[in-house]
Order: structure tokens, then C-alpha cells, then sequence
């Protein structure tokens, strides 16, 4: 809603001030709040009829309560405008599903929907990675920066409290907190940091893929030749049991038990161990020469 404040949703639009976000709240203010008969007789028309200027009404008397619901979230360093703008989404959202006969004002019913539409805003944008993936941490994400306001680092007691009162386990309360004392760096240091101190710290430092780089894939392939002619030459100078022990026990998709190959060569399995024990040290000896 930074450009252009106008709510849409399929059939109709409700159009207010774009001139400013203080022109756009001073126009919803202005909008004569409903009565509860009045409240009634429109929301009736609109579930009965399918009546958009009845639609049109209940959402914009309610645009002014939206205000408030965002201002309540500016602490989160987002603009209100946007949150403004996503609440009037969950406003709609319950204009369409409000229904009169329970007995219960629009403005209770669509208080749920709007926090919703805002809290996945703020989920969505409020570091670059998002912090709160699960139904849990989602929980956790308002409730748990609420306390760390008020009271810093938890103690075990108070992470166990938090745990308890919102239903979820204390390691995920103490993931959570760890995950909201964190912050989002750049890839690339910025001019002013790109010293020669401070530039090792910069995830573009650690975080570099050579995987693909030529010479290392030549040097990884060259490696892996040697390594595969070193190892045939290496099995060339055991002796034909030692090199077939060898085989079927490390080298074939299938690897024989000690007892098989004992039935085979009439011996103990532990004189198999001992055997194939030794081709291994043979083995490795020969390919470090």
C-alpha cells in the first residue's frame, strides 16, 4: 500500500486518499460508524443478496479499527502503511464470512482475521530469513518478543513457564529466542567494513562453492585416477586368496560374512580376520610407497 491505497476484492473497490498514508487514516476516521441494527440489516444483504454496496459499507465503517490494529505492530520496524494495507485484506476476508444471526459485531469477528493477515506479514518480512516456520514458532514469534522486551534473557525457570503457558516444549522456546537475538548480515561487506579486519567475518568469506571451478575438478579427477591406479597395483602384489578376500569382503555391491569364506578355504573365520587384516595393511603400505 505504499503507492496506491485501494482494497480490492474481485467484484468491487473501496478508493480513499493515495495522496499520503494521513490523508488515507483521516478519510477512514471520517466514515460514520455503523449501528448495531444498521451493522445487521447490511450484512444480511450481503450473505442473502450478494449485495457489494452492503459489502462496500461494513468494510469501509471498519477501516479506522484496521488503523488501530496496525499501529499496535510498529514496533517491528515495517511501514504501516503495509500493515494497514494487509489488515484490510483480512478485513474483507471477514466481511465475506461474517454472519449475522450469531449474534456477535463485525469488529470482534474480523479482529482474528486481521491480526492474522498482519502476523504472516510480519513473519514474511521482518528478516530476510524467516524466523518462525512451524505452528509453534509462529506462537512463540509475538508472544516470546513481548517478554524478551520486558525482561532480557530467560532463566530456565521463566523458558519453562513460557513453555508451559503457550503449550510448546522449552527447547523450542529457547531455539526461538536464540532466532530473535539474531540479525541479518550482507553477503558482501559494505564499503565502510571492507577493511582488512573485519572482512574474514563476512559470510562471502566462508560460505564460497568452489565445487565447480575447473582446476579443482581437474585436480579432484586427476586424484581419483591416481588413487584407482595406485589401488590396482596395489592388489596386483597380494596373493590370490588375500586379493579375493579383499574383493568380495570391500570391493563387490554384495560383501561375504568371514564365516562363508572360511567354508570356502576350509579355515577358521577368525583366520579370514587375520588374513584379510593383513592384506589391508599390505594394501595400504603399498599405496603410500
Amino acid at each position: 500500500m505504499t503507492q496506491d491505497l485501494v482494497l480490492k476484492d474481485q467484484s468491487f473497490a473501496l478508493q480513499l486518499p493515495t495522496g499520503s498514508l494521513d490523508q488515507y487514516i483521516t478519510a477512514a476516521l471520517a466514515v460514520p460508524m455503523l449501528t448495531a441494527e444498521e451493522e445487521y440489516d447490511l450484512a444480511t444483504r450481503l450473505r442473502e443478496d450478494n449485495d457489494l454496496e452492503a459489502a462496500r459499507r461494513l468494510v469501509m465503517s471498519h477501516l479506522r479499527f484496521v488503523v488501530r490494529v496496525a499501529r499496535g505492530y510498529s514496533g517491528y520496524g515495517l511501514a504501516l502503511a503495509d500493515l494497514v494495507q494487509e489488515g484490510n485484506i483480512g478485513l474483507m476476508k471477514a466481511v465475506k464470512r461474517f454472519d449475522p444471526t450469531v449474534g456477535v459485531r463485525l469488529v470482534s469477528f474480523a479482529v482474528h482475521w486481521i491480526r492474522a493477515e498482519m502476523h504472516e506479514y510480519i513473519l514474511r518480512n521482518w528478516r530476510i530469513v524467516k524466523v518462525a516456520t512451524t505452528k509453534a514458532q509462529r506462537k512463540l514469534f509475538f508472544n516470546l518478543r513481548s517478554q524478551k522486551q520486558r525482561l532480557g534473557w530467560l532463566n530456565q525457570e521463566e523458558v519453562n513457564a513460557v513453555a508451559a503457558d503457550l503449550g510448546v516444549k522449552p527447547e523450542t522456546v529457547v531455539e526461538m529466542e536464540s532466532r530473535l537475538s539474531g540479525q541479518d548480515i550482507g553477503f558482501d561487506l559494505t564499503a565502510a567494513d571492507d577493511d582488512e579486519d573485519t572482512r574474514q567475518y563476512a559470510p562471502a568469506a566462508y560460505l564460497a562453492d568452489n565445487s565447480t571451478d575447473p582446476a579443482v575438478v581437474l585436480e579432484a579427477s586427476d586424484w581419483s585416477d591416481v588413487n584407482t591406479g595406485n589401488l590396482s597395483e596395489a592388489l596386483e602384489s597380494l596373493d590370490e586368496r588375500s586379493r579375493t578376500i579383499l574383493e568380495e569382503r570391500w570391493l563387490s555391491d554384495g560383501k561375504t560374512t568371514l564365516h562363508d569364506l572360511a567354508d570356502r578355504y576350509g579355515v577358521s573365520a577368525e583366520r579370514i580376520r587375520q588374513l584379510e587384516k593383513n592384506a589391508i595393511n599390505k594394501l595400504r603400505k603399498n599405496m603410500q610407497a
